[in-house]
């Protein structure tokens, strides 16, 4: 299914689509953690025509978007990057459910351009004294930034390489830095690396397991006014048939 959608082929046959042609009407603001920008735009015009339901996306770091929903912000469902945010929406009492539940799993990866000078990639770049700066996250509002925080203390190279640090707000920013030249180096979720941009542009190596797992959560909005529409399409981003796409837009099934 996805795989269609990413080779430019039909999300759906003819009949299938004229049996669409009844949109529902109905529109569905999703928050979405920022990894997802290159992952969503591939899952959304199929679902979009599978159901006629409109989805709109914000894009941001977890912890902003979960800050924004508790001031109020009126979202149907929030995708974060980790458990931790979700679950600030539970305890709050505004989710429509007891637990945050997990629909992926992210992984996180050293990334840099292909005129950069540390090609072939390798992670023993990063302990290169010739690197000036290393893009990360905020370790604080982006799940990505933290894993990239746990990771480089694992390796000993934390405080050593603190001081070269450029702070994105959260990992789409982190990768525009090192993508624009700003940082040599960055540290960036699988799902951005393996965007048409960034393969077109640079490579990657998998940063090894030294950092706690990035489990992806979600929660309906307990005080959405589409909660059935959006458990809907969270039960359909959990189906055996995305999960098993999912490793092709850089995230690992939960199954």
């Amino acid at each position: 299914m996805v795989a269609a959608l990413l080779a430019g082929g039909p999300l759906l046959s003819p009949s299938h689509a004229a049996g669409q042609s009844q949109a529902s009407g109905k529109e569905l603001h999703i928050a979405a953690a920022s990894d997802l920008q290159s992952v969503l735009p591939a899952l959304v015009p199929i679902y979009e025509h599978k159901t006629g339901v409109k989805l709109v996306i914000s894009y941001g770091s977890s912890g902003t978007l979960a800050t924004q929903i508790l001031n109020g912000e009126k979202v149907d469902l929030f995708l974060g990057a980790d458990y931790t945010f979700p679950e600030k929406i539970v305890a709050a009492g505004m989710a429509d459910s007891k637990d945050a539940i997990p629909y992926a799993r992210g992984t996180l990866v050293l990334w840099a351009r292909k005129d950069s000078p540390y090609q072939p990639l390798h992670l023993e770049a990063l302990s290169d004294a010739h690197v000036k700066h290393i893009a990360i996250a905020d370790e604080i509002r982006a799940p990505y930034g933290r894993a990239a925080a746990a990771a480089l203390t694992k390796l000993k190279l934390y405080e050593e390489l603190k001081p070269k640090f450029v702070i994105g707000e959260n990992i789409v920013q982190a990768g525009q830095f090192v993508q624009s030249g700003n940082a040599d180096l960055g540290l960036i979720s699988l799902t951005m690396a393996m965007s048409e941009k960034f393969s077109s542009t640079g490579t990657y190596v998998l940063v090894p397991n030294i950092y706690p797992e990035i489990r992806q959560c979600g929660v309906v909005l307990a005080k959405s006014d589409h909660r059935t529409e959006a458990q809907a399409f969270f039960d359909w981003l959990l189906s055996s048939d995305i999960q098993a796409d999912l490793p092709k837009l850089g995230l690992k099934s939960i199954r």
